[in-house]
């Protein structure tokens, strides 16, 4: 988000109106404080004003899906596409229990396997280019059922597993509640993540599909449980904590997108080290009353 974010109008605890950034495409002027506050998760300031970059769209984009017969087959074509240099704009993983879940919520009849998602911009002949060459890397890593489409209404009916994905997730299990987390990890290890995930998921006894976005090494649980069972919640929150813990010793991270609010709080000296009390410092010095989203993301004041 934040290269997309070319500067912000923020409020302070103290009641001090300022501005960050500028319409320039770069800027050496002083402290990036547009980046500070985007990723602050509204502990610094409330920003009431945000100036955005656009894009003009692509002359042609062209969307794809292709199943694989293992997650790591499916992870590996990514990298390889990636060390080829092909330009995907968008890659998804979708899971074989989120495959199901999306045959059972929508009638489709997508094959029960793995399954990568993905979308490709630029000229006409690249996105062809891009889309067949994908099409080849896919096939030696496992792929098979490779479709590809730059219509419009194709590219919508190829994407409609992840566009449905979370919905049907939760309707698998009646009555489920949804816990999700994410984290993310350096792309090489990020076979070893799902797989990993995926077996102590299944260990666990309740149900926890993954998505992905594993052009960039991030992941996501959905973790169904028993809104009326203590037990199921301990469990959920255990998986959540060996998830974090597992993208730690993998030199990743405890959360992707997600943010870290009180639910993280607990692993961020552990990745932050002497970096998690500047960060604390920098809240006291700019919010001294400690008024702005208290008791989130930095260490406890008390």
């Amino acid at each position: 988000m934040r290269d997309n974010v070319l500067g912000l109008t923020v409020v302070l605890g103290d009641g001090r109106v300022i501005q960050t950034g500028s319409r320039a495409r770069k800027s050496s002027a002083g402290y990036d404080l547009t980046g500070l506050f985007v990723g602050s998760e509204g502990t610094l300031g409330v920003i009431t004003e945000i100036a955005l970059r656009l894009h003009g769209q692509p002359q042609a984009i062209s969307s794809a899906i292709c199943g694989f017969d293992t997650v790591a087959g499916a992870v590996d074509a990514v990298i390889a596409s990636i060390q080829m240099g092909i330009q995907v704009a968008r890659v998804e993983l979708v899971d074989t229990a989120s495959a199901l879940a999306v045959n059972a919520y929508s009638g489709a009849d997508f094959p029960a396997c793995p399954h990568l998602l993905l979308e490709f911009h630029g000229s006409d002949t690249a996105v062809a280019q891009d889309a067949a060459t994908f099409g080849e890397i896919a096939a030696d890593h496992g792929g098979h059922g490779f479709e590809w489409s730059s219509k419009t209404e194709d590219r919508n009916r190829l994407w409609k597993m992840r566009h449905d994905a979370y919905y049907a997730i939760l309707a698998s299990r009646k009555g489920a509640t949804a816990i999700v987390t994410d984290v993310c990890v350096p792309i090489s290890r990020l076979a070893d993540a799902l797989l990993e995930t995926q077996t102590d998921i299944a260990q666990s006894g309740i149900p926890g599909p993954i998505l992905g976005h594993v052009g960039d090494g991030n992941f996501h649980a959905i973790l169904l449980i028993d809104p009326n069972s203590p037990s199921e919640m301990v469990t959920a929150k255990a998986l959540a904590a060996r998830m974090s813990e597992r993208a730690l010793a993998m030199g990743g991270t405890i959360t992707g997108e997600h943010g870290v609010g009180i639910g993280k709080l607990d692993y961020m000296q552990a990745e932050h080290g002497e970096a998690w009390a500047v960060m604390g410092a920098i809240k006291a010095a700019l919010d001294p009353y400690g008024i702005m989203n208290p008791g989130k993301l930095v260490p406890p004041t008390n």
